[in-house]
């Protein structure tokens, strides 16, 4: 998919990775709306991007909220056109220090789940529908290696990627004829707060900065269509 003018909604878009994608993505030519719940953050971001020559705009939202959902896509849409490519970065650990499960509240659970994957069928159900009617459209889900591996301690954030991974794939059956693509992607160890709240004792220098990744992702988002749909696809940093 060739980027240049095309709609770009992303979500978790005020640091980290989701962030770096929306610099990246714009810098290829998207059309990008960003979304998170810190409002100044995001809007630093959004003004770094456009004093760079891009475009960008912040759209405030929480993604985990139901009555959110349509706000969000609608906002985003009356900025920067019908949605092409939705990419779904935004997430939650849970309570940090991370807790064993029969420590882990229901509320909790429910709360990482809504997050995590909930809030992404949501905005998935609402623009994957245009998408289709326009014959062409590419969701990325970012996954994470602890979607497959049992890590103790990370169940509630586990459960949801991996329930998020499934769903990336019944999204693509069932879409399979329409031209939109469906992607999860696993970035591996990235040097980010979400990583440093999980793992306060990792070494910074052995974890990829988002922006490496940020640059594979969109490179993944161009050549969409030479990929599997529904594949679930490992990135990692090689250095």
């Amino acid at each position: 998919m060739d980027l240049e003018g095309r709609g770009v909604l992303i979500t978790g878009g005020s640091k980290g990775l989701g962030a770096a994608l929306a610099e990246e993505l714009a810098r290829a030519g998207g059309r990008v709306a960003i979304v998170a719940r810190g409002e100044s953050e995001l809007r630093r971001v959004a003004a770094r991007i456009r004093a760079a020559g891009h475009e960008a705009y912040a759209v405030p939202g929480d993604v985990a909220d139901k009555r959110a959902a349509h706000a969000i896509a609608g906002a985003a849409a009356a900025l920067v056109g019908p949605i092409d490519v939705l990419v779904h970065a935004a997430s939650t650990l849970g309570p940090v220090p991370l807790r064993l499960l029969l420590d882990t509240e229901c509320e909790d659970l429910e709360q990482v789940l809504q997050t995590n994957l909930v809030g992404p069928f949501r905005l998935t159900k609402i623009v994957a529908g245009s998408m289709a009617l326009r014959g062409s459209g590419v969701v990325v889900h970012v996954s994470s290696d602890a979607a497959v591996a049992a890590y103790p301690r990370w169940g509630a954030y586990s459960a949801s990627k991996a329930a998020q991974d499934h769903l990336n794939r019944i999204w693509a059956a069932e879409l399979m004829t329409t031209g939109v693509h469906f992607l999860s992607v696993d970035p591996g160890e990235m040097d980010t707060e979400m990583h440093a709240a999980a793992m306060p004792e990792a070494d910074r220098r052995t974890l990829a900065p988002p922006d490496r990744i940020a640059a594979r992702i969109a490179r993944v988002i161009a050549g969409s269509g030479r990929i599997e749909n529904g594949a679930r696809l490992v990135l990692g940093d090689d250095r």
